[in-house]
């Protein structure tokens, strides 16, 4: 399967339609074929493994895993596995009140484990509030994620030391941030790249836009993932855009391509190549993971409202878990001795995530009114003292205790 590379696509001109209804006729008819494009059920996209397990050719990306080994493979199987766990037990704790809000990544594990794994160390990520797996590859523990959740830090980690931005919860705009970063990397002479993780959702925002407009211009060595889950909150893809998501490149300038979202080894491939192009001075490319957010968009949506049940069983159908466990077992590179073995530390995973959880102290409730200011304000001041005149009123009401 080829990759439909949108900065070297001629566009189609048209010669042009005299007066009458011929014309007529003709636009409707592009209209009509314009509005569906982003609709088929199965669209052209690079895939390695199919939703069976098994491994298929292609021509242009099978070299960017030709030297993966069985241990890889079992690798990636274990990341996404440990991924989901942890994805699943901070839901839970969640729906037990210790967590304000969480943001499941459940059925997108391979796209971000995929490409987290393409990248090197010192590559620099700018990730949404979803991509738990990709900080998973990074090295981030993942507790400090949950410190957000929980309402204690701002992130809980430092960004420089796993290259691992904070969560940005601005939609979008963390696109922008990595342009920037990469524009300066080149600057520097750096031989490193930068990856923008966003969903489809914020392809529309307008931040988004102007990051694809100064990247193409200043060539800068970024990859825009996108993991199109098809739904942004309640809103469908075709909502958004009237063409696959992908071919917005073509307007900017630079490629895009559209991977198989749920295919470990095709987000891999894909994601090294674009990775490669970045740091040979080829300018940034479009990513986009056709996938499918299997759960809610957060832990206060109620996904029920506005897609079917069957949609969602045809996607599980297709889970990228379950899809590379059936190749493992198909080519003897995993027996049951490590599946369990894995099992076993997947449990150990969700004691210590719950634990440690539990475990957090409680925000300063005055840390809200530090660093407002640099020299300090007034007005900062006054409501310090009024929000600790409404804390002591508690302590009042019990007598003081």
């Amino acid at each position: 399967m080829t990759v439909e590379s949108t900065a070297a696509r001629t566009p189609r001109r048209s010669a042009g339609n005299k007066a009458g209804t011929t014309g007529t006729k003709r636009t409707t008819s592009t209209a009509k074929k314009a509005a569906g494009a982003g609709k088929s059920a199965e669209p052209a996209l690079v895939q390695l493994l199919t939703p069976e397990g098994k491994r298929v050719k292609n021509a242009e990306f099978d070299k960017y895993v030709a030297d993966i080994t069985a241990e890889d493979l079992r690798g990636l199987y274990r990341d996404m596995v440990l991924t989901r766990r942890f994805d699943a037990e901070a839901t839970a704790l969640q729906r037990q009140g210790e967590l304000g809000l969480w943001a499941s990544l459940l059925g997108q594990e391979a796209a971000q484990i995929g490409s987290g794994r393409a990248l090197r160390d010192d590559d620099y990520v700018f990730p949404t509030y979803r991509e738990h797996g990709v900080a998973w590859c990074r090295g981030v523990d993942p507790t400090n994620l949950l410190g957000m959740f929980r309402g204690v830090n701002n992130g809980g980690w430092d960004p420089n030391s796993n290259n691992f931005h904070l969560y940005t919860i601005v939609i979008g705009s963390q696109t922008l941030h990595a342009t920037g970063y990469a524009m300066g990397i080149t600057k520097d002479g750096a031989d490193s790249a930068v990856i923008a993780y966003f969903g489809d959702g914020a392809s529309s925002q307008g931040d988004v836009a102007e990051a694809f407009t100064f990247s193409a211009v200043y060539n800068a060595p970024v990859v825009f993932f996108c993991q199109n889950n098809q739904w942004a909150i309640s809103e469908p893809t075709e909502k958004q855009s009237r063409v696959p998501l992908y071919q917005r490149a073509q307007g900017y300038g630079f490629p895009g391509v559209r991977v198989d979202g749920n295919d470990v080894l095709a987000n891999l491939a894909v994601t090294k190549w674009a990775l490669e192009r970045a740091r040979a001075g080829e300018g940034p490319t479009l990513v986009e993971a056709f996938t499918y957010r299997m759960g809610a968009h957060t832990t206060s949506d109620d996904p029920t409202r506005y897609r079917t049940d069957d949609e969602r069983l045809a996607w599980e159908a297709k889970d990228p878990i379950l899809r590379l466990r059936r190749y493992l077992e198909a080519v003897n590179h995993a027996d049951e001795g490590f599946f369990a073995e894995l099992e076993t530390e997947s449990e150990a995973l969700g004691k210590r995530v719950r634990e440690a959880v539990r475990a957090m102290p409680d925000p300063d409730h005055f840390a809200i009114f530090e660093n407002v200011y640099a020299d300090g304000h007034a007005l900062v001041d006054e409501e310090r003292a009024q929000f600790a005149a409404y804390q002591a009123s508690f302590a009042n009401e019990d007598g003081g205790k």
